[in-house]
């Protein structure tokens, strides 16, 4: 005995859907009153598409396209320097580190850290160095020094630079460059205050710069004056002398910056003699120093008692140039006028004064001022001595 089959319920269809929004209004009278079940709106808007892409998106899908299937890393570094946003080029780093079968080369690395550290997205650009300080690229002297660069550009970051300087120190056919010696003298150097906490600072510029001789770089004028500063700061006048008397053994002769180093060390020491000997051995070779150095010269002569000398710096301060702030003018003139010549001291404010670019019409007023109060009781004293020689 053979079954009828069952009847199967039927569904609307989607076509259907879209031409009668509304199922339980038959779209004629013939419809099956199966039809009449209820059913979920529809979009309300079906005739619009998927969401289109952003400019950004689109330019990462068209650079996607450019990096076929065996891209180099060559074809990444110049696609992530060559993108005009940042992020999107680090976007398109971080892509290609995930297609299977390839790594990253240092110049891809140098590339994307470029970008990073130039554009300001500074936490890219930290675990960039991480990686490259993890392993994650073979030992490349230029990404090295990028990444030192870097570091020495944070302060926080200091010690991630000296362990950027030793895992290239330690890599078999690699060694650090005169680069990577002078940004870490000058990082260094920076933080550089007054002793005694500078010392611990200065005993790392001692470390490098005996690094620097036992791998046979040879330092140029930047990196011995930079050893030269830091032992200035430091007041270890020796060593700066010892460095001093070494250039020429480098092919290099001291300038204006080697010189000063030196003349406002021993000023702050209290050495004024070799001082000035050193000040005109810089000037016979037409040499000028800095502002600092000859107001240094000035307050240390002044403080000596010996006036000529500091008015003679004063006048080839101006000449080339240079004007002492008010703290170097006051210390000479009120010095002269307690030494006994407050004439002298008056006459040459007076000069300055009158002489174009030396001083603007408030400093002169204050050191004015300033001489009358000192001189105060050396006019009571000539007016009391006046008195009594009337009197006999």
């Amino acid at each position: 005995m053979r079954l009828a089959p069952k009847r199967l319920l039927s569904l609307p269809s989607p076509r259907s859907l879209l031409l009668n929004p509304n199922p339980n209004r038959p779209l004629s009278s013939s419809s099956s009153s199966s039809s009449s079940s209820p059913a979920p709106n529809p979009d309300p808007n079906p005739s619009a598409g998927p969401r289109g892409l952003t400019p950004l998106e689109q330019q990462f899908a068209n650079w996607v396209e450019r990096l076929r299937p065996g891209f180099t890393g060559a074809d990444v570094a110049a696609a992530v320097r060559a993108a005009a946003d940042p992020d999107l080029a680090l976007d398109l780093f971080r892509w290609a580190s995930l297609r299977p079968g390839y790594r990253h080369p240092p110049e891809a690395y140098l590339a994307a850290l470029s970008v990073a550290a130039s554009s300001g997205r500074l936490a890219a650009a930290e675990t960039l160095v991480s990686d490259v300080l993890s392993g994650a690229c073979p030992v490349d002297l230029p990404l090295f020094n990028a990444a030192v660069r870097f570091c020495c550009s944070r302060p926080r970051l200091l010690p991630r630079a000296f362990d950027l300087f030793n895992k290239l120190r330690r890599s078999p056919g690699h060694r650090p460059s005169l680069d990577t010696y002078n940004l870490l003298l000058s990082a260094l150097l920076r933080r550089i205050g007054r002793p005694p906490a500078a010392h611990a600072y200065l005993h790392a510029v001692r470390s490098l710069a005996r690094h620097m001789k036992a791998s046979g770089v040879v330092p140029d004028s930047l990196a011995l004056n930079l050893i030269i500063k830091a032992h200035a700061r430091c007041l270890d006048i020796d060593g700066a002398l010892r460095v001093f008397s070494e250039m020429p053994l480098y092919g290099c002769d001291p300038n204006e910056f080697s010189y000063g180093y030196v003349v406002k060390a021993l000023c702050e020491k209290g050495r004024v003699d070799k001082a000035m000997a050193f000040l005109r051995e810089m000037r016979g070779k037409a040499l000028v120093p800095t502002a600092s150095v000859y107001m240094a010269a000035v307050s240390s002569l002044a403080l000596e008692r010996r006036f000529e000398e500091a008015v003679e710096v004063v006048l080839d301060m101006l000449g080339n140039g240079r004007a002492p702030d008010l703290l170097t003018y006051r210390t000479l003139l009120e010095e002269m006028c307690r030494g006994g010549r407050a004439d002298d001291a008056f006459q040459l404010l007076d000069e300055l004064s009158r002489r174009r670019g030396a001083m603007d019409r408030r400093t002169y007023s204050d050191l004015l001022e300033g001489l009358h109060w000192i001189c105060q009781p050396v006019i009571a004293d000539r007016t009391c001595s006046n008195d009594a020689n009337a009197q006999d």
